[in-house]
This record gives structure tokens, C-alpha cells and sequence, in this order.
């Protein structure tokens, strides 16, 4: 393995559709990854099993994210002697784990978070799907989980939701959150591959990210605490990523902010703001109209469906410069006091957009005018997005789940 083709590795790349190189599990463990990619488990062979009480749907009006379940979850196992097995659609149920599985010692588990909508029109559509299949293979590799047909697992989640379809809200500001999970689940405590896996999805409905209407929040910039670093995890989707965060959310909220903006290095370059990937719209230093967002590069910007949609719009439009580069609060409280900040906002499968309004760095609170702008960027994108979302536009990105 100490040569591999590179031809070879190109092309099961592109099978597998992967976001990063597979350099990352060091050369035993590229042959297991790889070697994973080679089955997957197939949507023919799913089997159901409906539950025979269904609990009763709640107010949309009344949701809160995360808290509400549907009645089914989709379940498959893989292990590496017999492979993937076949996908299930079950009651809801708790998890029977060893407690020496990998998942709960090393944190050998990831997830994704998407979300279908009911349209206008009464359809159910999701949201640029496959960008979501990619990026989970792309997690699973970097875990060495093994990786799996993305199509197959799409068609099976679409199942899955029109098994629970009276879960998706009859809402245009509300939607049905998907939450896929894949966990090693091998019973040893050796810090090694895992030999045992178990992918799930939960579904269930959420309400909007604004219950009360858009609202900006400020921001903690303290450059004490980092998000990702270069070589690490960041650009994965692994639960290893936030659980540590929640400390320093905490700490944002005892100084009167909403959200951390994560900044890494001597520079105290933008990286993250929240668990989104932000954005900055200024007038840089040649007059020209310029939105800016982190590179992916590093591997420290997780690559958000939003994020790139948001740029895709972005450059369609050719209506400003748009940037994927580097930005540090140095040039940022700079473009702030010369007033050439516009908006600063996040991005994400939550909210969508979500405005910024005041940063405490160094204990001074920074004053943002995104709320200011009578025709707003965040507010343009945001309506465009839903627009696509709840049927109100046609799109390509819109996937119908019937």
C-alpha cells in the first residue's frame, strides 16, 4: 500500500464522493477505509416494522429544536467479517450498547443535519441532499468508520420520512429536522478501528430558528479558545467537535452573547461563528463591495450546505466581489472603525442566515450595522433560500421526497 495508484485513489474518490484526501488514517488504515467503500448496504433490501401506537403530532407553533421525536427511526449495521447489513425502519427505541463501545470512550461517531419542508403546494422536499451524503462519507472516513453508497441511504431517509409524513409540519416556518448518526460500536477499549458500526437517523419536527422574527446576536471573540486547528477534525461533521464548545457557549452567554466567533492563531483569523460558518460583507480597502468567508482550507471551516449555497447565489448574482480568504480581526475591527462594514452574519442549516449585531473582543462591545441596511444581504439570501425551501420557487436544489 505504500504506493497506491493514484489513478486507482482518484477514482474511488469520485465513487465514493468525498470531500478530502484520504490521507488522514495513516497507510493500514486507507486499505480499511477503502476497502469499506467497496459494499454498502441497499435500499431493495429495506425492511419495516410500524409501530403500533402512534403518539399524537404536536403545535407547530410550539416546537422547540430538537425536543420532539416521530414515532420510526432507520437503523443498519455493519461489521467487518459479514459487512453492511440490511437497513431497517423501526419503532423508535433506545440503543443497547456495550458500555465499552468505541463511541462512548473515543467519541468514534458523527453525524449530519438536514431537513425537509412542506411546500406551498403540499409536497415534501428536501434541501440539497447529496451535498449531506458526501460530507458524512467524508466524516466517516476520517473516523475510519466504513464508508456506504450515499444514494442508498438517501432513498432509504426518503422512506423513512414518507413513513412519518404526518410529522412534517403544515408550516412554512417550520420543517421536519433529520438527524443521520453513525457510531462505532465495537466493545474493546484499545484506541483502534472500530470493527463494529451502527448508522440511525432520527427525525422530528422543528419550528423556526426566529419564533419571534429575525434577530441579530452578539458575538464572544476571545481568542483564548479554538474551535479546529490545522491537521485536526474540523472540517468533519464528528460530535468530538462541539461537545467541547459548550463550555465556552456558556461563558458567552455569562458576558450577554448569543454566540462564540471562533478565531485561530497569531493572526486571530475568522473561522467559525456558533456552529455555523459566517460571512462579512464590507467595502474593502479599493471601494470595492466584497462579502468574504473563511477558505476551506486546513481543515478547520467545516463545509456547510448553506455556506455554499449562499456563494453559489453569490457569484450567480455578480453583484459584488465574493472571497473564500482569510479575514482577522485586525482587518475586521479596522473595516468597523472606518465604517465599511455592512453585515456580518452566520450561516446555516438552522437558521438559514443569522445576523450579528455586537462582538465583545477585548472587552469592548463592537458595534455591527447588519440590522441598519434597508435591502440586507443575509435578508436577500434568507428569502431566497426559503423561497426554494417551501415550494414558493422552483429549484434544482429541492429534491421532492414522493
Amino acid at each position: 500500500m505504500a504506493t497506491v495508484n493514484k489513478v486507482m485513489l482518484r477514482r474511488i474518490r469520485d465513487f465514493t464522493s468525498l470531500c478530502h484526501p484520504l490521507k488522514h488514517c495513516g497507510n493500514l488504515n486507507i486499505v480499511r477505509c477503502l476497502s469499506a467503500s467497496s459494499s454498502t448496504f441497499k435500499y431493495d433490501d429495506l425492511e419495516i416494522e410500524l409501530s403500533k401506537t402512534l403518539r399524537p403530532k404536536p403545535d407547530p407553533n410550539s416546537l422547540v429544536f430538537g425536543k420532539e421525536f416521530s414515532d420510526h427511526m432507520l437503523e443498519v449495521e455493519w461489521h467487518r467479517d459479514s459487512g453492511w447489513g440490511k437497513p431497517r425502519i423501526t419503532p423508535l427505541h433506545n440503543l443497547s450498547l456495550h458500555p465499552g463501545a468505541k463511541a462512548l470512550h473515543y467519541a468514534v461517531e458523527l453525524f449530519e443535519g438536514m431537513k425537509a419542508f412542506r411546500g406551498v403546494d403540499g409536497k415534501i422536499r428536501l434541501f440539497r441532499p447529496e451535498e449531506n451524503m458526501k460530507r458524512m462519507n467524508n466524516s466517516a472516513t476520517r473516523c475510519c468508520l466504513p464508508n456506504f453508497d450515499g444514494l442508498e441511504l438517501l432513498k432509504c431517509i426518503k422512506k423513512l420520512i414518507r413513513v412519518e409524513k404526518d410529522w412534517v409540519p403544515h408550516s412554512t416556518s417550520s420543517s421536519l429536522y433529520i438527524r443521520p448518526t453513525f457510531i462505532g460500536t465495537e466493545p474493546t477499549l484499545g484506541v483502534t478501528v472500530s470493527n463494529q458500526a451502527l448508522l440511525y437517523v432520527l427525525v422530528g419536527p422543528v419550528g423556526p430558528y426566529y419564533p419571534t422574527g429575525m434577530k441579530p446576536v452578539t458575538l464572544l471573540a476571545d481568542p483564548t479558545y479554538v474551535r479546529a486547528w490545522p491537521g485536526g477534525a474540523g472540517a468533519s461533521k464528528l460530535g468530538s467537535n462541539y461537545g467541547p464548545t459548550i463550555s465556552i457557549q456558556n461563558m458567552a452567554a455569562q458576558h450577554g452573547c448569543q454566540q462564540v466567533l471562533w478565531l485561530f492563531g497569531e493572526e486571530q483569523n475568522l473561522t467559525e461563528v456558533g456552529t455555523m460558518n459566517i460571512f462579512v460583507y464590507l467595502v474593502n480597502e479599493q471601494g470595492e463591495k466584497e462579502l468574504v468567508t473563511p477558505a476551506l482550507k486546513d481543515n478547520l471551516i467545516l463545509p456547510g450546505v448553506t455556506r455554499k449555497s449562499l456563494l453559489e447565489l453569490a457569484y450567480a448574482w455578480g453583484q459584488f466581489k465574493v472571497s473564500e480568504r482569510r479575514i482577522n480581526m485586525g482587518e475586521l475591527t479596522k473595516a468597523l472603525a472606518e465604517k465599511r462594514v455592512l453585515e456580518i452574519f452566520g450561516a446555516g442549516t438552522a437558521c438559514v442566515v443569522c445576523p450579528v449585531e455586537k462582538i465583545l473582543y477585548q472587552g469592548e462591545f463592537l458595534q455591527v450595522p447588519t440590522m441598519e441596511q434597508e435591502d440586507s444581504l443575509n435578508g436577500k439570501f434568507f428569502q431566497v433560500l426559503t423561497d426554494m425551501q417551501y415550494g414558493r420557487q422552483p429549484s434544482d436544489w429541492m429534491v421532492d421526497v414522493d
